[in-house]
């Protein structure tokens, strides 16, 4: 049995063949995504939803040639940012991604942020309920920007991205599974519905929130070459990525690709010194999200590359010269990094700190900034699980997977049991495996991933 898997991503949206009964991702084909719009306040961080349309519409359309013969569509993307639509799922105006900052301005005549705002109006109880994240760029804190500004029409419904896709294809309206909802910052993590006591309190109540679908609904049909496929309900790409590595009760995942996480499961709604998100099968993820990770990398390289760009010189492989000095070296040299160079979990700034002329070199920079991610993973594991009691680590993400001295490192701090993902394309395998709980083929997630762990190599 056959599927198309698309994951629709903010760098690229790419999408495979998947083969639920072997466990293979094949035909990989992928485009850019969007790039954003231009001319904006630097906060500002807004694409064309419909660029995103016609981008999956693309792919899904040679992957069907591919495998004429699938038997369904499954999507995931990227957790956080929104758009306002209409009750035919047209877009009322752009997408706010998850990198957008303007919560952190001032509206007209006040003189706190509205992300302090909100703050206050939440409360910390609340912030639990809804999942006790904590960022600029949560689309909760977005809606409320666009109601304080008053640009929020009546009525409107705000869609995630993968919800606006599906319902656009399917010519249906727009719904969310309890992944997306969550990642609207707008749910009660226990009951598992919009939390409207809240959006009451925000001004947000008078928008059309979408119905919540279970997980593995289908919520429409996409007709491509005389065929009409199901489309299953869209699932956020970070829970989607901790399928595709696996993951189980008693292990530690680190992931690191664009940003970072560390991650435990929970069998029930715990809440504390981290983020609570709504996984499958009922169960929970504890986990610290938005830890400086691939980004903070990039801002690094595109620092050390900046004089060669400007002479119109291009580096052949930086990452991996990098990489490689970085692994030459045996320490930072007392050089310490920390890598908070954007607002996330760890902090809103950066720090270079015990610059001397023996250590200022490209590899004991990297090896600082390797050493200062490392440390935040350890604070990160010391509030998920405090005590220590995982069987093994496992390493996700591409970032994760290409950095043998930054796993080193890790394991350094977390002890040296662990394991790799199966794959490098997390989200591609983790939809195959959801595709076999949807379909039937497992009773559950859970048992979908213990059916497939015997088909693949899990390296070490």
């Amino acid at each position: 049995m056959h599927f198309l898997g698309v994951d629709v991503g903010s760098s690229f949206i790419k999408g495979a063949v998947l083969d639920v009964d072997s466990a293979a991702v094949s035909h990989v084909e992928r485009t850019a995504a969007p790039e954003p719009v231009g001319g904006l306040e630097p906060t500002f961080r807004e694409v064309d939803p419909d660029a995103f349309l016609e981008g999956t519409r693309l792919v899904l359309e040679r992957l069907h040639r591919h495998a004429p013969d699938a038997a369904g569509v499954v999507l995931c993307s990227q957790l956080h940012g929104t758009l306002l639509c209409d009750g035919e799922a047209r877009p009322l105006g752009r997408f706010v991604t998850w990198q957008d900052t303007r919560t952190l301005l001032p509206p007209p005549g006040a003189g706190e942020s509205c992300f302090d705002e909100i703050e206050r109006l939440v409360g910390p109880d609340d912030r639990r309920l809804l999942g006790n994240e904590r960022v600029p760029g949560l689309p909760i804190n977005q809606l409320y920007w666009l109601a304080r500004h008053g640009l929020m029409p009546a009525g409107a419904i705000p869609a995630t991205l993968p919800f606006f896709v599906a319902a656009r294809l399917c010519r249906a309206p727009v719904a969310c599974d309890i992944t997306q909802g969550y990642g609207q910052g707008a749910v009660n993590v226990r009951t598992l519905d919009w939390h409207r006591p809240v959006l009451e309190r925000l001004g947000l109540d008078r928008l059309a929130w979408p119905r919540i679908v279970p997980q593995g609904a289908v919520v429409g049909e996409w007709s491509h070459d005389g065929r009409s496929l199901p489309v299953y309900a869209p699932v956020g790409d970070y829970h989607c990525s901790q399928v595709g590595a696996l993951l189980q009760p008693d292990e530690l995942s680190v992931n690191v690709s664009t940003g970072s996480a560390v991650i435990r499961i929970a069998q029930g709604c715990e809440m504390g010194d981290f983020q609570t998100r709504p996984w499958f099968d009922g169960t929970y993820l504890k986990t610290i999200t938005h830890i400086p990770g691939g980004r903070a990398l990039n801002a690094l390289l595109k620092l050390l590359g900046e004089l060669a760009a400007a002479e119109g010189v291009t580096l052949r492989d930086p990452w991996g010269t990098v990489l490689a000095r970085a692994t030459q070296v045996a320490d930072g040299g007392g050089l310490e990094v920390d890598p908070a160079f954007y607002a996330g979990s760890m902090g809103d700034h950066g720090t270079i700190a015990n610059l001397r002329e023996d250590n200022m070199t490209v590899g004991h920079l990297c090896h600082a900034l390797f050493a200062g991610m490392a440390d935040n993973y350890a604070r990160a594991a010391a509030r998920v699980a405090p005590e220590r009691d995982w069987s093994r680590l496992v390493f996700s993400g591409g970032v994760a997977l290409k950095a043998p001295l930054l796993r080193r490192l890790i394991m350094d701090r977390l002890g040296s049991r662990h394991r790799l993902a199966p794959v490098e394309e997390d989200t591609l395998f983790g939809l195959l495996v959801l595709a076999r709980a949807f379909a039937g083929r497992s009773p559950s997630v859970a048992d979908a991933i213990a059916s497939v762990s015997p088909l693949v190599t899990t390296r070490s």
